[in-house]
Order: C-alpha cells, then structure tokens, then sequence
C-alpha cells in the first residue's frame, strides 16, 4: 500500500505558524484601527477632556456632539459637504456614462477610427497635460469659479476605460452575433446585453470614480472661490494647513477645542465613502483582474 505525498503547500500549518499569522493579523488590525478609533473618539470628546489628555483621547468618559453641532450649523462644512456630495453623485454617474460608450465604442472590432482614437487616450495616460495648460483650457472654456471645472477636465479616467474595454471583449463575440441576428441595435446590445454581464466591473469603475471625485480637492484650489469649496478642500485647508474654519455668512469663528473640530471634520470626510466598500467588495476581484488580464 502506497502513500500519497502531498505538496508542502497542501500540508496542515503548525500551530505555531497559526499562531504567528493570527499575532500579524491583530498587529495589522491594530495599525489601521487604533488610528482611526483615536480620531473618532477625540471628535466626540469634551473640550476640558481633550485638554486634560493633551490634545488626544482614546475612550472620551463624556462624550458629546457639540462639536459636529458646531460645524453642521449650516456653515462653511455644511456647505462644502452638499458640494462633496453633488460633484460625487453628478461626476460619478457622467464619468460611467461616457465610459462605457467609449469603452463600448472601442471594445468592438472594425469601429472606423478605433485604434488611433485608443492610441490617443493611451498617450494621455503616459504624458498628462500640465497645470498651466489644464488652467489656460478651464479658463477659456469659461470654467472657472464653476462646478463643472471639478468634472469635465477629469470626465473620463484611462484607467477605468481600459478595465471597461478588456471587460467587454471578454464577453464572447457569438452573444453579439445572436443579438444581431434578432434585429438589434447597437444600443439595445449594450444594455440588454452587456451592462448586465458588467456588473461587477461596472462596480468597481463606478466606486473608483467616486473614491476620486470625493477625495478631490487639488482642481477646486485651483480653479473654485474659497465659498464654494468641497469637502476636501476645507478639510486640508482647516486640518493640514491649520488655518481657522470660520463660519462664512457671519464670520464667526468655531467654539469647539480645535482639535475636536479638526477631528470631526476629519471623521465627517471620511466616513461617507467609507460606508460604502463593504457593499462593493466582493466585486473588485473579478472586476478588475477580469478587465485588467483581457486588456
């Protein structure tokens, strides 16, 4: 009777590599949530709290809103958080739209003009325009000041368009054909067919657009007045920089410690978006490798 010997990849691990794994694990768990408990914690803390501690509070023992009340009374935060919010879900769903037909567009043999047009946005991914030449276009288009300026000038990522492509090539060319062998039209192709199979890729294309559009703060610098910042903007104005968020209809100032109202706007940035990757997880794996491998 002979015996089967298993690769030592198929072996059971030793107890003491369990062990070892289950000690990095916690280390790393730790690493990101410590960080962000002591954050939240801070942002909820009293003001004579976070003074007594230094600054900093792990588990506040009073723990108050006063803070989120104070920037979430219809000031500069509020504001800037509705921008946030617009610009996301307004970008988001543009830059999906136009995407997709592009990717379509591209992704299907004998388009008239397909491989320059691809070898033109490939170039743009290789070589971006510069800042001045970016400013000198927004200003000519008449941008400046305006929403649009923080949408148009990134509508459509390279990235993102590539993962599409590869993702809608890989769908086998006979479902194409049956389709148009019962009349249909390129349009009707596209949404019965394939934006379905694409789920998963258009779940991550579409969180990546709005992880960007939210997180974007650089081109409102640029281009937008301090009165229609986003959220960003005033985050890394307030936060970062250390500059006073004052209130921009009365031009009073926070009564906050200004440490828990850095870490309450801090919070309020970060949660929204955050929210959201539990329920597109399990999309990002076949998603992106699936685009990314066809590609």
């Amino acid at each position: 009777m002979s015996t089967q010997v298993r690769p030592g990849w198929m072996e059971k691990p030793r107890p003491l590599t369990q062990a070892g794994k289950a000690i990095a694990l916690v280390v790393v768990v730790a690493l990101v949530c410590v960080p962000f408990l002591t954050i939240l914690s801070t942002s909820l803390a009293s003001q004579r709290e976070v003074v007594d501690n230094g600054g900093w509070v792990l588990w506040p023992t009073e723990p108050t809103l006063d803070a989120y009340r104070d920037i979430l009374d219809g000031g500069i935060v509020t504001h800037a958080l509705g921008v946030s919010i617009g610009v996301t879900a307004v970008g988001t769903a543009l830059s999906l739209l136009c995407t997709v037909f592009l990717a379509y567009a591209l992704a299907r043999p004998n388009v008239y003009g397909s491989k320059p047009v691809l070898l033109l946005i490939l170039f743009t991914f290789l070589f971006p325009p510069g800042m001045i030449p970016s400013f000198l276009v927004v200003k000519e288009l008449g941008l400046l000041d305006s929403y649009a300026s923080l949408v148009l000038p990134v509508l459509v990522n390279v990235f993102n368009l590539v993962v599409l492509r590869g993702f809608f090539q890989g769908i086998p060319e006979e479902m194409y054909e049956a389709a148009r062998l019962d009349g249909a039209s390129d349009l009707r192709i596209l949404w019965s067919i394939v934006l379905p199979l694409s789920k998963a890729a258009l779940a991550v294309v579409g969180l990546f657009y709005a992880v960007a559009y939210w997180n974007s703060w650089f081109y409102a610098s640029l281009y937008m007045e301090s009165d229609r910042w986003p959220l960003q903007q005033v985050l890394r104005t307030y936060v970062v920089a250390g500059e006073g968020l004052t209130d921009t209809t009365t031009g009073e100032g926070t009564v906050s410690a200004p440490q828990t109202v850095q870490m309450a706007v801090l919070v309020i940035a970060t949660v929204p978006i955050l929210l959201v990757y539990p329920f597109l997880q399990k999309y990002f794996t076949k998603g992106v490798l699936t685009g990314a491998i066809k590609s």
